[in-house]
């Protein structure tokens, strides 16, 4: 038995040679250690990498929140300024609006003024052409006696 364990291992050692052996044979070097001590700089790399994110996270979100701050503060004044503009706007309207009607009140009393007197001179008008009838009528009238008393006279 000892001869087909002997040719088993010699076969499975053709076929499937241990790490080692392959090492010994063909001079490969382990790299391993080399590769760990690489990944134990990228992890320590990313590390770095990941505290500056989140202090840089923080400075974003103060900043963020400052921003905030100074943005509600200037929106608070805009409203403010706004009430007081729409005050002083309302108090300009209805200045205008008295000046308006103060303005007004003066044409339209001086109209109401000047339709009375064409109201008053309307009848003397007619009575005046009238009157300038009943004058020439009555001209007449002593132009005619006039011319009588002369034919009697004569």
């Amino acid at each position: 038995m000892e001869i087909a364990e002997a040719d088993i291992n010699m076969l499975q050692e053709m076929i499937r040679p241990k790490p080692g052996k392959i090492r010994e044979n063909h001079g490969i070097v382990d790299y391993s250690e080399f590769s760990n001590k690489r990944l134990d700089d990228i992890n320590t790399h990313l590390v770095d990498q990941s505290r500056r994110i989140d202090d840089t996270n923080k400075r974003i979100d103060k900043v963020r929140s400052e921003l905030n701050s100074r943005i509600d503060n200037t929106n608070k004044r805009i409203d403010k300024v706004c009430s007081e503009l729409t005050a002083q706007i309302s108090e300009v309207r209805s200045m205008l609006s008295l000046r308006l009607d103060g303005l007004r009140s003066d044409p339209v009393s001086r109209l109401d003024a000047n339709n009375e007197r064409i109201d008053r001179f309307l009848p003397t008008a007619a009575t005046k052409e009238e009157q300038a009838g009943i004058d020439a009528r009555l001209f007449q009238l002593e132009q005619g006696l006039e011319g009588v008393r002369q034919r009697l006279a004569a």
